[in-house]
């Protein structure tokens, strides 16, 4: 009979009471609410990262095309700046001048698309502000040839410094 009664009772207070279960999702809650933001800014920090460096990777490609073009392996009619004509140019390639096969040079292996562009369906050379040799550097804008890229998204960076600027 104690034997009963002692199964009874433990068998009554086996589970969770109302209390711990309102607790234990409170905790769950806290914790839900403090990884949100942090998600958040991993995300926005991966892209930060990934403008960075498509920025610096078509820029680097600007440069070797105007440095091949200053040293006469590209041809250029007078009045050129030397500068591509379009970011295509410097995946399609140019024909080397001083190559007696006239080899194609190519700069960049494909146009990285900008990060931050909303229109997918575009294709990555169009998702990027381009600046000609000709156009100031407080308001780029498009021209016959490319002097350099920024991105189009609004807003400023982990580090405060907006998009455009980078």
């Amino acid at each position: 009979m104690l034997r009963d009664e002692i199964r009874r009772k433990s068998s009554l207070q086996s589970g969770f009471t109302l209390m711990e279960l309102v607790v234990t999702l409170a905790l769950l809650g806290l914790l839900a609410m403090l990884a949100a933001p942090l998600a958040e800014m991993t995300v926005q920090r991966s892209r930060e990262q990934a403008l960075r460096e498509s920025l610096r990777e078509i820029r680097v490609a600007i440069d070797r095309y105007k440095a091949a073009a200053d040293s006469g392996l590209i041809r250029r009619e007078a009045g050129d700046t030397g500068y591509p004509p379009s970011l295509q140019v410097l995946v399609e390639g140019v024909a080397n001048q001083k190559s007696p096969n006239a080899e194609r040079m190519i700069f960049l292996r494909r146009v990285p698309r900008d990060p931050f562009a909303p229109d997918a369906s575009l294709p990555p050379e169009r998702t990027w502000v381009l600046r000609a040799y000709a156009s100031a550097p407080d308001s780029p804008s498009a021209g016959a040839d490319v002097f350099d890229v920024s991105t189009a998204a609004d807003g400023s960076g982990l580090n405060g410094v907006p998009y455009r600027d980078w």
